[in-house]
């Protein structure tokens, strides 16, 4: 795995920009994942008395690359996880499509549940749904469109289902119907920006990760 690419890093926060294809957290597998690469990071830059520590505030699916936040210091957890269940925070995301939504900026929302390993979005209330939300705006891109999106939600697959119910899935998504590929485990799907409250100081933190699609 190459070297992590590193957005931002104090005593107590790390920002990291995941790669497509990887996963965040250990599965029963094996597969690579993020965790451990930023644990490894972790202990070959502080002394080896101290404990080794690094827990995700939040997901991306493996498939999708770009900005994952970690908390350093357990003292940080409950603060920076609040900021997340209370939408403090502001995530904002972009993609290609091969389609162009009939209107091309707006607001989503739909009813969203869960099913096996796919979402299925519903326009009424049903037993175990829950609001899924977003802001989006639609612009050409050579042949295919690009998505610049705000998430109000972050529910399981949710930019992948919400796109797809407008007849655009996410390129490489097949299955949220996609029939054109992009890159071997990845789709076309990256967290572009991430703006939170540092846990400690207080401040505004607006960290940024560009692609190139």
């Amino acid at each position: 795995m190459s070297p992590l690419e590193i957005l931002f890093e104090d005593e107590v926060i790390l920002v990291v920009n995941k790669p497509n294809g990887l996963m965040v957290e250990p599965d029963r597998n094996g597969h690579l994942n993020l965790l451990n690469e930023v644990k490894k990071h972790i202990k070959e830059n502080q002394s080896a008395d101290e404990e080794v520590y690094a827990q995700h505030i939040h997901r991306l699916d493996r498939p999708v690359s770009g900005i994952i936040l970690f908390a350093k210091k357990k003292r940080v957890l409950k603060n920076l996880s609040e900021q997340f269940a209370e939408r403090r925070v502001k995530k904002y995301y972009q993609a290609l499509t091969e389609n162009a939504p009939e209107i091309k900026n707006g607001l989503l929302e739909h009813w969203h549940r869960k099913e096996k390993k796919k979402a299925v979005l519903y326009d009424t209330e049903i037993e175990y749904a829950e609001k899924a939300k977003l802001k989006y705006e639609v612009v050409e891109h050579g042949k295919l469109f690009l998505w610049n999106i705000e998430l109000h939600t972050g529910k399981y697959h949710q930019i992948r289902a919400q796109s797809s119910s407008l007849g655009c899935p996410i390129m490489g998504d097949a299955l949220y119907g996609s029939t054109l590929s992009y890159q071997e485990n990845a789709i076309a799907l990256h967290a572009c920006k991430l703006v939170f409250t540092h846990p400690i100081t207080n401040q505004e933190l607006s960290i940024v990760s560009h692609k190139d699609f």
